[in-house]
């Protein structure tokens, strides 16, 4: 694995593109995303009000109902800090809306579902990495446990 380039979040113009999932999630055609995109309710952790973004489950574990997303952009993404500061949040995958908490991965954890995503999605892992996160691998299992590694990753888990 080598890091090609540092990601940096969407420009003003490319945010746009970023943020149409959200807008049909609000119209009620979320499920059109299936189980791949969900939406993430969570609280600002500056201004307190209410924020939204869609992001890409990385693994949905079916016996505890929990879904595992990475923050591309890494430690410094907004909604990745929001829910460290305030992990009460509620999600949206299809139709279905659940409150849950968010909790952080440890490294490891994050190389090895990383590493199972990278074998589900054995293409979009090796040709988006580069382009998106910066990382360029040669398709190993060990280079997609790197990638994992160097990725910060939440698991949100049903409130009871």
């Amino acid at each position: 694995m080598k890091i090609v380039k540092t990601p940096q979040p969407p420009s003003a113009s490319s945010r746009f593109v970023y943020r149409l999932p959200i807008y049909v999630y609000r119209l009620g055609l979320g499920w059109l995303f299936g189980a791949r995109l969900m939406l993430l309710n969570h609280t600002g952790r500056v201004s307190g009000k209410r924020r939204q973004t869609v992001l890409e489950v990385v693994e949905h574990d079916r016996t505890d109902g929990s879904y595992i997303v990475a923050s591309g952009w890494g430690p410094a993404a907004a909604w990745y800090r929001n829910v460290l500061q305030t992990p009460e949040v509620s999600i949206q995958v299809g139709r279905k809306t659940m409150p849950s908490v968010a909790l952080p991965l440890s490294e490891e954890e994050g190389a090895e579902v990383f590493a199972r995503y990278a074998a589900r999605h054995r293409i979009a892992a090796k040709l988006l990495l580069p382009r998106v996160l910066g990382f360029s691998v040669d398709g190993s299992h060990a280079d997609f446990r790197e990638v994992g590694h160097r990725l910060p990753f939440i698991r949100f888990v049903a409130r009871t």
